[in-house]
Formats: C-alpha cells, sequence, structure tokens
C-alpha cells in the first residue's frame, strides 16, 4: 500500500514532511524506475517559497541517478505533460501543492505518455524509498540544465490550439492567485486580443491562494460586480483548476463550465462518444441538461484522477469537476485552468456569460458532520434507511450524498432539490440524525 503518494502525488508541510531530503530521495528513485541510458527529466515547479529548495534537491537526486535535468522555472502544472510529449522527454516533476496555503508543498510526476503516473509505478518509487537502493552508479552521474523558453513553448500551444479565438471586444479580470499562471494566463488572453486587468500577479513566495485564487472566488466576484468587466477568471496556485464569474459578479463553477464545453464540442461534431465524465458532486442539473442533449454521463468518485482513468478507457474527450479541474484530452491530459477558461469563451461564442443556459443548477447544500469515527457512522443502519427514504422522496427532482471524508473524521452531506426551502428540510434532518448519533457514542 502507498503511503506517500496521495491521489496528486507527495505533499505535505515543506520542510517537516517534505523535506529536501525526501525530494533528493525521490527525484532518484523515480529516475531510476523510469529507468534508459540517460533519462531527460523536465523540472518545474509555481511560486512558494520552498520552491527552490525542493526543485535544488529533486533535480540533484535526478542528476545522481544518471537523469539529464531541464529545469523548466515556474509554469503552470500542464505545461509539464506537454513539453514532454513536444520534446519526447522521460519524465516530468512538478513542484506544488495546487490550492493549498505556502507552508505546503508537493511532488508530482508525469511519464513519458504525458499522463500521472499510475498507481504501480508511485509505489514501485516507495519501495525503492523503503529499499533504500534509489540510484544507479556513480559513474552515471547526470546534469542539470536550465531549459529557456519554456512558458514561450506552453504559450505557443495555447495559440496554435486557439487559433480561431478572437478576444478583441472583450474585457477580461483575472485572478492568478499569485501562483503559476500569474506571467503565462494574461500575456495568452491578450495575444488573442482581449483587454486584461490582472489580480494577484506579484508571488512573493508567501502569498500563492492567499485570501485570492479560484479557492477564494470571492474576491474576484466583489470587483466583477463594481468595475464593469464582462467576464472574470480564477486560477489556482499551479493552475489546474478555474472558476468563472459573469458581470454581474455571480460564480460560476466547473458543473457549468463543463456543460458549456460539452456542448459546444457536441455541436462542433467533437466530442468523441458523445460523452462527458463527471464525479458524485456534479449538481443535479448537469444531468438533467446532457440527457435533454443526448449526451452520455459517466459519474466517477470526486478526484480529476478519477475522472481521466474514465475518459482514457472511453477514448472521450471532456469531463470535469464542481471545483474547476476541467480536462479536455484534445489539448492535455491534465486539468488546464487556462485552457478551459479559453474554451469556456470559445463555447460562449461572443455571447455574454450572464446569458449561458447550458443548465440549471439545482439548489445545492452541502454540511460537513464532524464525527468520532466516519466509518462506524457510515455503517449506522438507521442513517442508510434516511438516507435511502430522502433519496427516494426526491427522486426524478434532485438527490442525497452522503459519503465520509477521504481525509478527515467528517460525514459528508449533500442535498439537491427543486427548492432552497426543500433542500435544507432534508439536509437538515439527515444532519441532525448524524449529529444524534455521535452524541450517543459520546455518552
Amino acid at each position: 500500500m502507498r503511503k506517500l503518494f496521495g491521489t496528486d502525488g507527495v505533499r505535505g508541510l515543506a520542510g517537516e514532511l517534505l523535506t529536501a531530503e525526501l525530494a533528493l530521495a525521490l527525484g532518484a528513485a523515480a529516475t531510476a524506475e523510469v529507468g534508459g541510458e540517460r533519462p531527460r527529466v523536465l523540472v518545474i515547479r509555481d511560486t512558494r517559497e520552498s520552491g527552490e529548495m525542493l526543485e535544488a534537491a529533486l533535480a540533484a537526486g535526478i542528476a545522481s541517478a544518471g537523469g539529464h535535468v531541464l529545469l523548466g522555472g515556474v509554469l503552470p502544472t500542464p505545461a509539464a505533460p506537454l513539453l514532454v510529449g513536444r520534446y519526447g522527454l522521460d519524465l516530468a516533476a512538478v513542484i506544488s501543492a495546487s490550492h493549498n496555503p505556502y507552508e505546503d508543498n508537493g511532488i508530482k510526476f508525469f511519464g513519458a505518455d504525458g499522463y500521472k503516473l499510475s498507481d504501480a509505478t508511485e509505489l514501485a518509487i516507495e519501495t525503492r524509498l523503503a529499499a533504500h537502493v534509489p540510484g544507479r552508479a556513480r559513474e552515471r552521474i547526470g546534469s542539470i540544465r536550465t531549459m529557456h523558453g519554456t512558458r514561450e513553448d506552453y504559450l505557443r500551444a495555447l495559440q496554435e490550439r486557439f487559433q480561431g479565438l478572437d478576444l478583441s471586444a472583450v474585457d477580461i479580470l483575472l485572478d492568478c492567485a499569485n501562483g503559476a499562471t500569474y506571467r503565462a494566463a494574461p500575456e495568452i488572453f491578450r495575444r488573442l486580443g482581449a483587454s486584461v486587468t490582472v489580480l494577484a500577479d506579484a508571488p512573493d513566495g508567501r502569498n500563492i491562494n492567499d485570501g485570492c485564487g479560484s479557492t477564494h472566488v470571492h474576491s474576484l466576484a466583489a470587483r466583477m460586480r463594481t468595475q464593469g468587466h464582462d467576464i472574470g477568471f480564477a486560477f489556482d496556485g499551479d493552475g489546474d483548476r478555474v472558476l468563472a464569474v459573469d458581470a454581474n459578479g455571480e460564480v460560476v463553477d466547473g458543473d457549468e463550465l463543463v456543460a458549456l464545453a460539452t456542448l459546444h464540442l457536441r455541436s462542433q461534431d467533437r466530442l468523441p462518444g458523445a460523452g462527458v465524465v463527471i464525479t458524485v458532486m456534479t449538481n443535479y442539473g448537469f444531468h438533467t441538461a446532457m440527457a435533454a442533449a443526448g449526451v452520455s454521463v459517466v459519474t466517477t468518485k470526486v478526484g480529476d484522477r478519477y475522472v481521466l482513468e474514465e475518459l482514457r478507457e472511453r477514448g472521450w474527450t471532456i469531463g470535469g469537476e464542481q471545483s474547476g479541474h476541467i480536462i479536455d484530452m484534445g489539448f492535455v491530459p491534465t486539468g488546464d485552468g487556462i485552457a478551459s477558461a479559453l474554451l469556456t469563451l470559445e463555447a460562449l461564442g461572443g455571447r455574454n456569460l450572464v446569458d449561458r443556459d447550458a443548465m440549471d443548477k439545482l439548489p445545492q447544500k452541502l454540511v460537513n458532520v464532524r464525527v468520532y469515527d466516519r466509518d462506524a457512522a457510515m455503517a449506522s443502519a438507521p442513517l442508510a434507511q434516511a438516507t435511502e427514504r430522502e433519496a427516494a422522496a426526491l427522486e426524478g427532482r434532485g438527490r442525497v450524498l452522503v459519503r465520509p471524508s477521504g481525509t478527515e473524521q467528517l460525514v459528508r452531506v449533500m442535498v439537491e432539490a427543486p427548492t432552497e426551502e426543500e433542500t435544507d428540510a432534508v439536509c437538515g434532518r439527515l444532519v441532525a440524525l448524524v449529529e444524534a448519533q455521535q452524541k450517543n457514542l459520546a455518552g
């Protein structure tokens, strides 16, 4: 069983869990696992203050195992698989903790095929670490070089993908989260003709995701309500997520963005299999809209990793999460916030986001109930019966989802119903039941 790697690489508090020593060992083990005479390995990072330290350690580990390190600098995560494909590299490493605060950092790897490493490969890397045999012979020590022009390569790929998109009549407000998109995002929108205003584009190593970006989209929404821009986009720290805000200051989440993209691709005959992949958190209104459009929907567990697995297996193009992870396999096999924002504008075709009509969202309420033992709470027969009863009452009109958190002692209760009142009432009954059971256990 994997202990270091989670669903998105190795992540934790920089300097404590994720130390320079661990980064060095990971670099050596991953390079040795890739194999080959002199594997070429790209390393990119976001703007956290620990990034340079981990970059140096990771690069040293790669070189110690005979790898040729190419330092790509600060770039959004999706640039990694894109550059791997463009230059035929053997491995890429991204140093980032995505939407987490600056104190955290992480390391995730992409293979030569452009996809994140498989569970089996990550386990093999951990096995090397545990056996303390991560590297190679000393005579095969590699090299470390700066790879110039990486941001331009990424921008050029975006231009090629969206070459027909004319944004000359669009006034855009961007929130770059003081993260990896702070240079690339404004540049590509300007190249495509947009008038661009930028927030959170002055990283200092500690302000990444700090009251800004897609996890704090209220900052962007407040500006949109007062400054008269046509549309706003908020990225996360590593640039693989995006949320939008319309001219009225209303937040448009990943569900609506995926719906817009799906229907657009369908209209252009660019939707293989006439299908889309989403997660269990996706709003019920999405399912209704896709059914009306004749689009097949496959639902996965929460996590872009699972969305990607289904897309690969089915040969489909588009999928995503409510959080703003949107994967367009026609561009790059991972979430790309900038590309997703451009795809949104392409899908709108000159319309204002205020006038979007891809789906009607049902009122949704999510409550996280803290429990002593999430597994014991979920094993409760009364909770299962109540969940089944409420779900049956909403069948065809909404839905109920009660699930344990994957990382905390929480039970997540989510309800969607036609009205706010019914949503609140159903959710309230289920939350009260979970809380009452916890009091009984405590007593």
